[in-house]
């Protein structure tokens, strides 16, 4: 092994990653929870380093030159290995303190994991617990994410799953918006209703039709990623939309539309990476959540 030649920083490394794969700069800093300028001077250095241009700069756009995308897949290989050295050590860590990262839709992290922090706090005092709402599914492979509470059963072999409970999801609407609709006699009625979409409106539309429902995209006047803005829009009578039925455990203000006809299950799954579950402080993160996460959740 020739150690000269291995002359730049980590540090310099995982900016130019940041960077490549954020697409600017300032991204690249929000994402690594630093600062702008440390951030650019880093590229800069191991651009000077190395002795190449890595990005072509276009006003706060970056898009990398030749040689950076030459040098990006070695790189992503590096941060692989790095954070597979990370998930071993936090695996063999016996502490219950630091920072755990939970995952969770909006609805679950404002609604359910409040009350099961609180147990989890006066049981493990010394933990710091980061809770990320995202509709998205976090990669836990590269430590996007500690725990993850999933509507699907993960694929990957490294990651450890567990299924807690069933609940489902049903078309609800409010009692304004259904006064101005008019009586619905049955399903196929819906088909003249205003839609609100969960921002996948060809998937919304291909799962109604599994009920018999047939849905076009023109009836998806409003959409939104975001369960917490669905909610409030039916609630406001703009539509009809899929929301889950823990929403009748705290609200009165919609109703669930044909609710034995139309019942979509949703699986709960808690979700971590084998290395870290043999970490005593995500264990014992992973194991509360599995006890109190039913006993929150409208099933």
């Amino acid at each position: 092994m020739n150690w000269q030649a291995i002359s730049f920083d980590w540090n310099q490394v995982r900016a130019f990653l940041a960077t490549a794969e954020e697409g600017s700069l300032s991204a690249a800093a929000r994402a690594l929870g630093q600062t702008q300028p440390t951030l650019s001077r880093q590229v800069a250095a191991l651009e000077e380093e190395l002795g190449v241009t890595l990005f072509e700069r276009a006003g706060r756009a970056m898009s990398l030159t030749d040689a950076g995308r030459g040098l990006l897949d070695h790189v992503r290989v590096m941060a692989d290995a790095a954070t597979r050295i990370s998930l071993s050590a936090s695996g063999q860590s016996q502490a219950i303190e630091g920072k755990v990262v939970i995952t969770a839709t909006g609805n679950v992290a404002t609604r359910q994991l409040p009350p099961i922090i609180k147990k989890i706090q006066a049981v493990a005092p010394n933990l710091r617990i980061d809770i990320l709402p995202s509709n998205e599914v976090q990669d836990l492979t590269r430590r996007e994410a500690d725990i993850s509470i999933r509507h699907a059963r993960p694929e990957q072999p490294d990651l450890i799953a567990k299924l807690l409970f069933e609940t489902s999801a049903h078309l609800y609407a409010s009692e304004d918006y259904l006064e101005r609709f008019g009586p619905l006699e049955s399903i196929r009625d819906l088909e003249r209703a205003v839609f609100i979409g969960l921002d996948r409106t060809p998937e919304m539309i291909a799962a109604m039709k599994e009920f018999g429902l047939n849905l076009k995209p023109e009836q998806f006047r409003f959409n939104s990623p975001s369960g917490h803005v669905l909610y409030e829009l039916v609630a406001q009578g703009l539509g009809v939309s899929i929301l889950g039925r823990d929403i009748e455990s705290y609200s009165d203000r919609v109703r669930a539309l044909f609710p034995e006809q139309l019942k979509i299950p949703i699986p709960v799954w808690l979700v971590t990476h084998r290395e870290l579950h043999t970490s005593k402080r995500i264990r014992i993160v992973y194991d509360l959540l599995a006890a109190e996460l039913p006993k929150h959740s409208f099933v």
